[in-house]
């Protein structure tokens, strides 16, 4: 009881610091920062910054003065614009001008296309009245030849997901990187987390950018190479890549913090695993104090806590409830698998009841009405790409998404966001709710758990994060049932409760009766059940698949059919693990015996 007053104390204090330094910095001007004033205007005209955010005026006069720099900062704090302006007030000042043949200044090296593709899009609002500065990208599942042929043209200030980029500066002799004055590593861990720890350490080697190495040199030589890491949490992958790439940084945003370990590595010292005991500057300049992750203070934090059987039919309810209460709003659900996202985009977008009678189809209208998007890894970069800039700019709309909406993505004017399945790893949750109360606005979280899960809310509390119980109940009895408002006695359980029954009732029978679907369901069942069974280290005592009803797990994806029909390869699997690991058991016992008699 002590140590949560005291931690709750602690919360207030860093809250109410945190609002002193804002209310200091919302005075200053980004020309007083020392910004061009014509790129201080952009910043106001093309994105609508009337003044630096915290991380902004923290972060620019330092990356001005050409020191390494560590940014650590809540998400939606404004770190894209904190490291895209100084590159762009350098570049502009160059004299004489720089041109195309130059090639590359500026290195932006994000995790996923879509992050690839917003920074991009700032950058080029950022450019508007400096043409001669060249924005480009290039990224996986893009046109490699037409790449090649902007990099021979030259590209002054390039994003790139590093898998593209280390292939480019492989196989495209024309790219030319011998005036690379800046590398900057955006969302960092979630870079390291992709597994791309390994390909960041070979592209460092080639551009001669590791930490107190020389490199080649170019027109512009005079200047010093110059590396910026910014990532919303901190583990010691990050702290690894900090230790080879910047040279004595500065440390921002890093007041409350400590560093993560990642319980998912092993101890080997390099960016594809862990690394030593010896964690050198980065971890001796951040307080221990404190584990807490920086979450913005104008963010609601909910859980609701539901039985598995009635998941689906809950979170329809909230959705509804969400959109009638307020209709110009934006909301993300997020899902732990491809083939879930597909089949609650399907099911969102066509399933129909009828809110008076069950029987009278003619009367039957859309139960959901707004516009539903979807969002993950396994989709064409095409239809990515066209989802991510339609949900930009609807003004009332759904997305489902996987984690790949998850990171860095700035969505305007996302309202809730909704963890139908749950995050897994603490940093994970961060990343996701901070999709929504960005930039000040303020926003709500929702996270979905099955009453066998609820200690995974200690967990979060280890970092920090303390939640509220959503109020499920009052929403559900808010809704009228065929046109009359049912009374429903205070001690009746959710699964028996006449809206959840019907629901799920009907939701069974639009299932049933429309095989495209029923087939998303049935593979959607299957790779949820693969998904849970993949949570690593501690999580694994929360999330046990040995504590799931497959049956209620089936009801889940309004599902009739019991799990040996659908589940029949995942059950298959189990046994089969469970036979080889008899005779693994078998064999070494009769190796002890044959042992024991010689």
């Amino acid at each position: 009881m002590k140590k949560t007053q005291k931690t709750n104390k602690e919360k207030e204090s860093n809250t109410k610091t945190r609002t002193k330094e804002s209310e200091i910095f919302a005075s200053c001007s980004f020309s007083s920062l020392g910004l061009h004033s014509t790129l201080s205007e952009q910043l106001q005209e093309r994105l609508g910054f009337e003044a630096p955010t915290l991380v902004q005026a923290q972060a620019i006069p330092v990356i001005l003065s050409g020191r390494h720099v560590l940014v650590n900062a809540e998400t939606g704090s404004g770190k894209t614009i904190a490291y895209l302006a100084p590159i762009i007030h350098y570049l502009q000042g160059y004299n004489p001008r720089i041109e195309r043949s130059h090639g590359t200044f500026a290195l932006v090296l994000v995790p996923t296309r879509e992050l690839c593709l917003q920074v991009y899009e700032i950058l080029q609002k950022l450019l508007h009245r400096f043409h001669w500065i060249v924005p480009g990208y290039v990224m996986g599942g893009e046109n490699r030849n037409k790449e090649k042929a902007r990099l021979r043209k030259g590209i002054s200030i390039l994003i790139a997901t590093p898998g593209r980029l280390l292939d480019h500066l492989k196989n495209t002799s024309s790219f030319v990187h011998t005036n690379l004055r800046w590398i900057i590593f955006d969302e960092a861990d979630r870079i390291l987390e992709l597994g791309f720890g390994k390909d960041i350490e070979e592209i460092l080697d080639l551009l001669g950018s590791r930490a107190n190495e020389s490199v080649e040199k170019g027109k512009f030589s005079e200047f010093q190479r110059q590396n910026l890491l910014l990532s919303a949490t901190l583990n010691e992958k990050v702290n690894h890549l900090s230790k080879i790439s910047l040279e004595n940084p500065v440390m921002i945003g890093l007041d409350n913090m400590k560093m993560q370990p990642d319980s998912s590595v092993n101890q080997t010292g390099s960016l594809g695993s862990d690394v030593d005991e010896d964690l050198d500057y980065s971890i001796k300049s951040v307080n221990s104090s404190s584990g807490d992750y920086r979450l913005p203070a104008q963010l609601v934090q909910r859980f609701v806590k539901v039985p598995c059987g009635s998941r689906l039919a809950v979170l329809l309810s909230i959705l509804k409830h969400l959109f009638e209460r307020e209709a110009s709003q934006k909301v993300v659900v997020f899902f732990s698998t491809c083939d879930a996202v597909d089949f609650h985009y399907m099911l969102l977008s066509e399933f129909q009841w009828s809110p008076y009678s069950q029987f009278e189809e003619e009367l039957k209208q859309m139960f959901l009405k707004c516009k539903t998007f979807r969002l993950h890894g396994n989709m064409k970069q095409e239809d990515r790409r066209t989802t991510f800039s339609a949900f930009k700019t609807e003004k009332s709309a759904l997305l489902v998404s996987t984690d790949v909406a998850a990171r860095g993505l700035d969505f305007p004017k996302v309202r809730c966001i909704i963890q139908y399945d749950s995050p897994g790893e603490a940093s994970e949750y961060v990343h996701r709710v901070g999709r929504t109360a960005r930039l000040g606005e303020r926003g709500e979280s929702l996270l979905f758990l099955q009453p066998i899960e609820v200690d995974y809310l200690q967990d979060l509390e280890k970092h920090g994060v303390s939640l509220t119980e959503y109020p499920l109940l009052k929403i559900i009895d808010s809704f009228p049932l065929h046109s009359q408002m049912h009374r429903v006695k205070k001690f009746v359980s959710l699964e028996s409760h006449p809206w959840v029954v019907s629901l799920q009732r009907e939701l069974e029978s639009y299932i049933s009766a429309e095989p495209k679907i029923k087939k998303q369901a049935k593979d959607a069942f299957c790779s949820w059940v693969r998904a849970y069974t993949a949570h690593r280290g501690d999580l694994k005592q929360i999330f046990m698949v040995k504590k799931l009803h497959l049956g209620h797990v089936a009801k889940s994806f309004a599902l009739r059919e019991q799990p040996s029909l659908v589940g029949k390869a995942f059950q298959n699997q189990s046994k089969k693990r469970k036979r080889d690991l008899k005779q693994k058991q078998k064999g070494l016992f009769k190796k002890r015996k044959v042992a024991s008699k010689t």
